[in-house]
């Protein structure tokens, strides 16, 4: 009997799956020379020349689409962005203990955010779009998810750079998924608007990246085994390796905090909102402003009314329900009767028109989920008709003493059943009598023709019956 691993796998079939998972997620298949690789990463390193003009012109590319809140133009301008190089630079030359590469990556880094941010704060000084628009601000509040898309975009970045081929899209994708260029154009925007908060969270956003893509260039670079520049003793590596973690932890600990409060104010947005559409929805009045602070030690929810005024025991007992909705702590703060002087009525036409439309679209969507049905009930009855005719014209041709056929469906309720049972009921105006074989061969070939199992036959005679007559009854 074969030796086993993990007491159930035998030892040769375990040695096989591993073999297998190996060849599958092998990096080494199609590698670059390390040399080479090493040697395009140090030229990206450079800050001068054409790289410093294509930085600038992408930092101004990216600092227009942030003030005119265009997409399209932000990606074209990470697609542009040569902030990589320095980046990848450091990462290789921490990997590979090469030190005169990481000062030359760093100084180079220093000056390639300088010239970012006070490119974009001229940009930003001389603009007449002052307002900060949404993909502005959506980088100036990051967090731990910010902290995983750096890393898992830096490792698919360094992969595919150490790969023979290097025209895939992976290197562009990593570009527009680390978004290194809008932060710093972000920052350049609070610092020509002395908006500090906005510089220091697009800053650390910036920061996360930077670091993380850093980190995956290094812990890549390690795991290839790329040939290291210099010799260092043990104690120099064990001081490489905690600055290291020293470095991702001062990154780390904040987004987890940000992005654990993030969480928590979707959360209790997400909740509150679900409590004023259910228990605060008065047929006789209606909603015209609601605001939601999520505050960890004074939540509030204020929400004004137009129309009917409500009695205060409704507003009471909707209140006594806050806590099926995780809102046990939270003040519900109701407004009411108020007088033109007493709201901005562009707010109120604002917050009515968006009621408006939120209740048009659920209507609309009823509307719609009522013309399928209908047009599903049509499409049926279509085809039951056909169906109806089809074998109207089979039945008559067979028997001539049938002068008019019915067809149609039935809903048939059993005691005690909840679902009812459908079943065909058939109409037939006689001309002359039938005997009782021909009425059960009838049946059977209804049956049969109409796939069901429940048919059910009405005769109306045309005629005067005849008691004398006697039927074959063989």
């Amino acid at each position: 009997m074969s030796e086993k691993k993990f007491g159930f796998i035998p030892k040769v079939l375990w040695e096989k799956l591993t073999l297998s998972m190996h060849n599958l997620f092998d990096l080494s298949e199609d590698k670059d020379d390390a040399k080479m690789v090493m040697a395009a990463i140090e030229r990206s390193v450079e800050f001068r020349g054409t790289n410093l003009w294509i930085l600038i012109f992408a930092i101004l590319v990216c600092s227009l689409g942030l003030n005119v809140n265009s997409t399209a133009v932000i990606i074209g301008a990470m697609l542009i962005s040569p902030l990589l190089g320095p980046i990848m630079g450091l990462g290789l030359g921490v990997a590979t203990y090469n030190f005169e590469l990481v000062k030359k990556a760093f100084k180079n880094f220093g000056i390639a955010v300088g010239i970012s941010v006070l490119a974009s704060a001229f940009y930003f000084l001389i603009s007449p779009l002052s307002e900060a628009q949404s993909e502005l601000l959506a980088r100036t509040t990051p967090n731990i998810y910010d902290v995983f898309v750096a890393l898992f975009g830096g490792l698919a970045g360094i992969i595919a750079f150490t790969r023979k081929d290097k025209n895939s899209t992976v290197i562009p994708g990593v570009a527009i998924a680390t978004a290194l260029m809008p932060p710093l154009c972000t920052a350049g925007y609070g610092l020509a608007t002395l908006q500090f908060s906005y510089f220091f969270g697009a800053f650390y956003l910036f920061f996360i990246n930077s670091v993380f893509i850093s980190l995956a260039s290094f812990l890549i670079l390690r795991f290839l085994k790329f040939p290291v520049k210099t010799f260092v003793n043990p104690q120099r590596a064990k001081q490489v390796r905690q600055t290291i973690i020293f470095l991702v932890t001062i990154t780390v600990l904040p987004s987890i905090y940000l992005g654990v409060g993030i969480i928590k104010r979707s959360y209790f947005e997400s909740n509150a909102n679900a409590f004023l559409n259910k228990e605060m929805d008065f047929p006789s009045a209606q909603i015209v402003t609601k605001e939601i602070n999520y505050d960890s030690k004074n939540p509030v929810i204020k929400v004004t009314y137009v129309g009917a005024f409500i009695d205060n025991e409704m507003i009471e007992f909707a209140k006594s329900k806050l806590g099926q909705y995780r809102l046990e702590n939270v003040q519900l703060l109701v407004r009411q009767g108020l007088k033109q002087d007493q709201f901005n009525p562009e707010s109120i036409k604002s917050g009515v028109l968006e009621d408006l439309v939120i209740r048009s679209e659920r209507e609309i969507e009823k509307l719609k989920a009522e013309l399928e049905r209908k047009e599903q009930e049509i499409s049926v009855m279509g085809h039951e008709m056909k169906i109806s005719r089809d074998v109207q014209q089979e039945v008559t041709s067979m028997y001539p003493a049938i002068k008019r056929f019915g067809l149609s469906k039935s809903l048939v309720y059993e005691q005690n059943v909840t679902t009812p049972d459908t079943i065909f009921l058939v109409r037939i105006d006689l001309l002359e009598e039938m005997s009782e074989r021909e009425k059960e061969r009838l049946k059977s070939f209804l049956t049969a023709r109409l796939k069901r199992h429940e048919v059910e036959l009405v005769f109306k005679p045309l005629y005067r019956p005849n008691p004398s007559r006697e039927w074959d009854q063989q």
